[in-house]
């Protein structure tokens, strides 16, 4: 077991679903800013912070995050006339006091507390899921992930839908949003798959549970709606990414270990997302000139930000004996006001499944990639226990 086969699985994720950008990225990154025609490569964590916190950025331009959650969940937003922002929205395509009103109030449901609250869902799942570890059977952690990250989607939200359906029907609505928004003619009926799935979703988050939604939570209105199901889309794909290629990094570099010791678990937790980065790619779109990294920038420049690089992941394995710097590493969750609130839920959930695992010293048994995702992951990811 050696980082450096933990690195090369980790590999195939990008290489089997997205193989020709993956090269692009790898082939510019000797340089902290490139441009190709229209469209900069900002790999550098200077540069890449800066493009997120100096730069104004169009929101809702093709191509976008923002973009791709409007048109999959949101329509259109209405303009606010008093901030120059846009009213309702889905948060990812958000400007002005819609914007932060709603990160504000997702933070607040996402803080120290609200995540002590969701342990409680999670914990029983650790509990029953790997337990057929213990007999020699096998566990795949994509389920896993699926089920964990769909039953937290559930609870924020206050829907009493199958947890597994919310989060198989967030998976297809992000992969067939991101389809419709890439570059080059799309085939026929990929519009409309969005919009299928985006229905799919909504319905069922509209089951709603006895016991009602905290303000902070989605509910109550359009805007609501479309918050609640974007969340659900956020949640359920980066935690069924990041969770089980963490697992398999762990388990091919044998940090079972560190992620036994209760000290050093939350700092592995904070290196592998660091590694893994679950969302290693930021497309944005500026929306004024200026500078990135010292290369001009016009309004309109197509920014592709790659997170993984801004924090060194495709430099520095994973160690809680000796973690990267914070700033940099911290940087595959965003920075300043696009820095993603889930952070937090991420690293606590991450170590609890850790903790978990640990026990039993799992090794993986099988990996299949999933090539259709809206982000690199893992389709099924087996493990099963060595002690």
């Amino acid at each position: 077991m050696t980082q450096a086969r933990a690195r090369r699985r980790d590999r195939r994720v990008y290489v089997g679903s997205h193989p020709l950008l993956f090269a692009l990225l790898a082939a510019t990154r000797g340089r902290p800013v490139r441009r190709l025609g229209g469209t900069l490569l900002v790999h550098d964590a200077s540069a890449y912070r800066e493009a997120l916190t100096r730069l104004p950025l169009n929101r809702t331009a093709p191509g976008t995050t923002g973009a791709a959650a409007r048109t999959a969940l949101a329509g259109s937003a209405e303009p606010d006339r008093t901030t120059g922002g846009t009213t309702g929205g889905v948060l990812f395509d958000q400007e002005g006091s819609g914007h932060r009103a709603d990160r504000r109030g997702l933070a607040e449901e996402l803080g120290a507390a609200g995540v002590e609250e969701l342990r409680a869902v999670w914990q029983p799942l650790l509990v029953r899921r790997p337990a057929p570890l213990a007999q020699g059977g096998e566990v795949d952690v994509v389920a896993l992930a699926r089920e964990l990250a769909g039953s937290v989607v559930c609870r924020l939200l206050g829907t009493d839908a199958d947890p597994v359906a919310v989060a198989q029907a967030a998976a297809a609505a992000a992969a067939a949003s991101v389809r419709s928004h890439l570059p080059g003619p799309h085939r026929p009926g990929t519009q409309a798959a969005a919009a299928r799935t985006a229905r799919t979703l909504q319905s069922l988050l509209g089951r709603t549970a006895s016991a009602p939604p905290s303000p902070g939570r989605a509910g109550g209105g359009p805007d609501r709606d479309a918050l609640g199901a974007m969340v659900a889309v956020a949640a359920v794909n980066t935690t069924v990414a990041a969770l089980p290629r963490a697992v398999a990094w762990c388990a091919d570099a044998g940090l079972w270990e560190q992620a036994a010791d209760p000290v050093l678990r939350l700092r592995l937790a904070d290196e592998l997302l660091r590694v893994t980065a679950a969302s290693p790619l930021l497309p944005r779109v500026a929306a004024a000139d200026g500078t990135v990294g010292g290369c001009p920038v016009r309004s309109g420049d197509r920014l592709l930000l790659v997170a993984r690089h801004a924090a060194e992941a495709h430099r520095r394995d994973p160690d809680a004996l000796a973690p990267a710097d914070p700033a940099p590493a911290h940087l595959v969750f965003g920075a300043g006001p696009h820095a993603c609130p889930g952070a937090r839920l991420a690293r606590i959930q991450l170590a609890d499944t850790l903790a978990a695992l640990a026990p039993y010293r799992p090794v993986v048994t099988r990996a299949r990639v999933d090539r259709r995702a809206a982000l690199p992951g893992w389709r099924l990811l087996t493990v099963k226990a060595t002690s």
